[in-house]
């Protein structure tokens, strides 16, 4: 290997480049650093070596920035910590845990079953996780209050295999994995998820890189319930268990800047390094330790290694040359992995056979002893010392990178094996070899009485494994992973007066319905009671919105507060952070204020805080680009108003194409947890934000577990004061009458929805003046609940046919009504479309399809042919095909009005940022 090559492994270029002009001297150096560490230890040689590098910064002697050390384990042998636990018995009950998480997956692929599973990501990191549960991971019944912690999501059969132990689940519940409504009532869901299993998993991390991205913004939310005085968090650690290969995920590294910057030493990250992606190595021909190691440093994170078990430490003592720490620095990942799937042989001759040194130094060692030379995620006392490092670090998070075997234990067909991932079933030979290796008292007969049906083992609960076991949970705080159902806090709901300015209208002025909410939101934070739980989420867009006005007041969340002077200062406006800011400013990362919202969102559960995370957004880089976010959050059981900005296709047609939402609705609806609305009005705004925190934190509603999507925006309009007798009800439901036609003639429906039922009022008035047709005017505010009560409807008489048929809501409001039904939004036609099969009668939409531009509103609003014209031509068109107009009514019609010609388009005005 080059020595490019060699030093590219390493990454810290120090001496490479640089020719030694005096080799005797600077052996002299060596040696006296080295009789330094021998003599006072490495303590006192990391100080004297920080000393001379500050030095050399003062002197401006060129130093290059060490962004990755020796691939050797980062906490000196003299600086381990005593175990303080009794690791023989603790390893006795780890091995009912490894052996109870196979034989659950083995069980499931049963022929008669076969749902899957995962074996070997749990075998490797086994010891990853049962020091922190017999040491560190604290329950909520700790008086600290307990800590999160991010379960590698394939390691899921192992939490279930402790749970078993503990008595929490039975042999019914671990024959239920991955079956949960065949065997509901004793069902586990494959993976951590928390609403399938709502008493167990806190949070959601198969879809990998979420977790990384949500763990850092949960560390950050335990940070903002402290300083606003919400919630002492003070003594609570975040834990996220990840993958190496994981960490290619844009999202796993994406938020690292934002744990350092504020400085976040509540939040430990362990990588499971077993070198191994799903398919094959993560990195063949580099190091990713290595890598990650340069990433989190270079990110401002506190970096710990853990690469080698305790039985290399003599070997390493005694490379007195550094013959060994060079080919551990030059071997490539690809070779590590080979080396544990051969055996100890071949590892003498590949890896300690490269130099005569190196061999010399396992010459008195047999092949077994070289075979069991482990890596360090599988030594207790090198994984204690480095999470007693982590949590007792200051000022930086930190990032344990744990050197492990995929499938450790498992037999030579699974260790470090390419296709480990994807094994699931063991041979009668693999069973009776991996009992033997965990010493579990299964007889031969037990085993072969039905290769599917391998048994558990539990111990009694009189015995030494289960008592000690027992005793450590206890002592630090119960059973984790559990979670929190319902807050026991109850929270006081604004009243009557809080909603009072999104009935009042807009008077004279014209207003968009981002500002109608924008001025909603500002009184519920006025709420004496109420109105510090609530957790306004923006990116960099609180300008465009309006919401700007909350700077001065609310201000913004900063834990190091506002140390400059702001070039603003002088306004009435000006830009102010403080650590008691409400308002969270992720910057230009929509899906780091995602994470922020389900931190909030879920923080009834986690902290028994209810918190109301308002996160407001362009809504075009809502769902499409967060949206496998949002299903996290769904599945986390978040709580919260999600607004989409700006909405529609055509409101902000002067930034074009990629800022066009057309089509956020549809993606919404994929979501089971997003109940979305698209209101015209701010006194529908009020009454859908009024009704939806009753059902989330009313703690009344048989689901409160769903986040309300709003879609509002930037087109200034007049905001009609809310009418007498509103149908308060049909806001709620998806649509009411907004305005009954008052001329005879022909009738028609008239449905819009948003920014489009302005338009439907002026193609009101051109039917009855122009053309004597009479339509009625109905504001939907939601096309996908209108959609979701009908596919109910339909639903419930599936369940039990003797059930009589249940009429969908939009149904029974349009039954009665006579005429064609036209349909016309600032969307795809696909969002009216939902509600086809439950519209009596004859049903027509139109919709804005195809790629947005750049243009005025009123002309893409002609190009898309949705705005009143078009809606008036199409009303013509269906009376004319029902022969109640003359037929050549709508060919007047279109001509009349250049329907083609997009700059004879009338609907919609100029301006309107917010």
């Amino acid at each position: 290997m080059a020595v490019e090559e060699h030093i590219s492994q390493i990454r810290s270029g120090l001496t490479y480049q640089l020719s030694d002009q005096d080799p005797e001297e600077t052996q002299e150096w060596m040696d006296s650093f080295d009789s330094l560490v021998e003599s006072q230890g490495t303590e006192r040689a990391q100080f004297i070596i920080r000393s001379l590098l500050q030095r050399a910064g003062a002197k401006s002697v060129g130093v290059p920035h060490v962004t990755t050390t020796d691939y050797v384990n980062t906490i000196p042998v003299d600086q381990e910590p005593d175990f303080p636990g009794d690791e023989a018995i603790e390893r006795r009950y780890r091995a009912f845990m490894r052996w109870n998480a196979a034989i659950m997956v083995h069980r499931a692929q049963n022929p008669a079953i076969g749902v899957g599973g995962h074996i070997s990501t749990y075998a490797g990191a086994a010891t990853l996780y049962e020091v922190g549960f017999n040491h560190f991971f604290r329950g909520k019944n700790h008086p600290g209050g307990g800590d999160q912690v991010f379960f590698q999501g394939h390691a899921s059969p192992g939490m279930y295999a402790r749970a078993f132990l503990e008595g929490r689940l039975s042999e019914e519940d671990m024959d239920g994995f991955r079956q949960e409504h065949s065997k509901e009532g004793h069902a586990l869901p494959s993976y951590p998820h928390p609403r399938s299993l709502p008493d167990f998993w806190e949070f959601p991390t198969v879809s990998m890189g979420i977790g990384p991205a949500n763990a850092i913004y949960q560390a950050q939310l335990n940070r903002y319930l402290q300083n606003r005085g919400i919630k002492d968090t003070s003594d609570q650690q975040v834990w996220a268990f990840l993958g190496d290969g994981e960490m290619d995920e844009p999202e796993s590294r994406g938020f690292l800047q934002l744990a350092a910057n504020e400085k976040l030493d509540n939040l430990n990250f362990v990588i499971n390094c077993n070198l191994q992606r799903l398919d094959g190595p993560v990195r063949g021909n580099g190091k990713i330790m290595q890598e990650l190691e340069a990433f989190f440093r270079g990110a401002g994170w506190n970096v710990i290694k853990v690469t080698w078990g305790r039985e290399w430490d003599a070997l390493l003592e005694a490379d007195k040359t550094n013959a060994l720490v060079d080919i551990m620095n030059q071997t490539p990942d690809g070779d590590y992995q080979t080396y544990k799937a051969e055996s100890g042989a071949f590892v003498r001759e590949h890896f300690f056979g490269q130099r005569p040194e190196t061999k010399e130094l396992v010459a008195d060692m047999t092949d077994d002893e070289i075979w069991n030379l482990k890596r360090g995620g599988h030594d207790y006392h090198k994984v204690y010392a480095a999470y007693k490092a982590a949590v007792e670090f200051k000022g930086k998070p930190t990032v344990i990178l744990a050197k492990t075997v995929k499938g450790y234990g498992l037999g030579s067909h699974f260790e470090a094996r390419n296709a480990t991932h994807q094994m699931k079933k063991l041979t009668m030979e693999d069973l009776k070899q991996f009992r033997d290796h965990l010493r579990i008292p299964i007889t031969d007969e037990q085993l072969e009485a039905d290769l599917y049906s391998p048994p558990y083992y539990r111990p009694a609960e009189d015995s030494a494994e289960y008592k000690y076991m027992m005793e450590r949970r206890a002592a630090l705080g119960g059973s984790v992973p559990t979670r929190r159902k319902e807050t026991s806090v109850k929270l006081p709901l604004p009243g009557d007066k809080a909603y009072a300015i999104a009935k009042r209208g807009s008077g004279k002025q014209q207003a968009a319905t981002t500002m109608a909410f924008v001025r909603l939101l500002k009184d519920l934070m006025r709420d004496k009671e109420f109105g510090h739980r609530i957790v306004p989420i923006v990116p960099d867009e609180s300008r465009t919105f309006g919401m700007d006005s909350f700077f001065p007041t609310a201000k913004i969340y900063n834990p190091g507060g506002q140390n400059y002077l702001s070039v603003d200062r002088d306004l009435v406006l000006a830009y102010k952070e403080s650590p008691q800011g409400q308002l969270i400013h992720p910057g230009i990362n929509e899906a780091g204020a995602v994470a922020a919202f389900t931190a909030a969102g879920t923080s009834y559960s986690t902290h028994d805080e209810p918190l109301i995370p308002i996160y407001v957004f362009y809504s075009m880089f809502g769902f499409q680009r967060t949206g496998d976010q949002f299903w996290a959050a769904g599945d986390q059981m978040a709580r919260g108003f999600i607004i989409g900005a700006t909405a529609g296709r055509t409101t902000l047609t002067g930034e074009g194409l990629q800022h066009a939402d057309g089509h956020s609705p549809i993606l919404a609806s994929t979501n089971p947890a997003v109940i979305t609305y698209d209101p015209a009005y701010g006194y529908e705004i009020g009454h859908i934000m009024r009704s939806g925190l009753d059902r989330m934190y009313g703690g009344t509603h048989q689901d409160p577990n769903v986040m309300y999507y709003l879609t509002v925006y930037n087109e200034p309009i007049s905001q009609p004061a809310e009418p007498e007798n509103v149908d308060v009800e049909g806001i709620i439901k998806g649509i009411h009458l907004l305005k009954e036609a008052t001329t005879d003639g022909p009738r028609a429906q008239l449905l819009a929805s948003g920014v489009a039922v302005p338009w439907a009022l002026e193609a009101q008035e051109i039917l009855a003046e122009e053309w004597g047709v009479s339509a009625d005017v109905w504001s939907v505010t939601s096309w996908n609940e209108l959609a979701r009560d009908g596919m109910n409807a339909d639903d419930e008489v599936l369940i039990d046919p003797s059930k009589a048929r249940r009429t969908p809501y939009v149904t029974s409001k349009l039954e009665s009504t006579p005429g064609p039904v036209i349909a016309t939004t600032d969307y795809m036609r696909a969002v009216p479309e939902q509600i086809r099969p439950y519209v009596p009668g004859e049903f027509h939409t139109l919709g804005a399809d195809g790629f947005g531009f750049s243009d005025t509103r009123a002309a893409a609003r002609r190009f898309f042919k949705i705005d009143a014209h078009s809606l008036v031509v199409q009303t013509l068109q269906s009376l004319v095909e029902r022969g109640e107009i003359p037929a050549d009514t709508a060919v007047k019609a279109h001509a009349k009005y250049d329907l083609n010609n997009p700059n004879a388009g009338k609907s919609g005005n100029a301006g309107g940022d917010a």
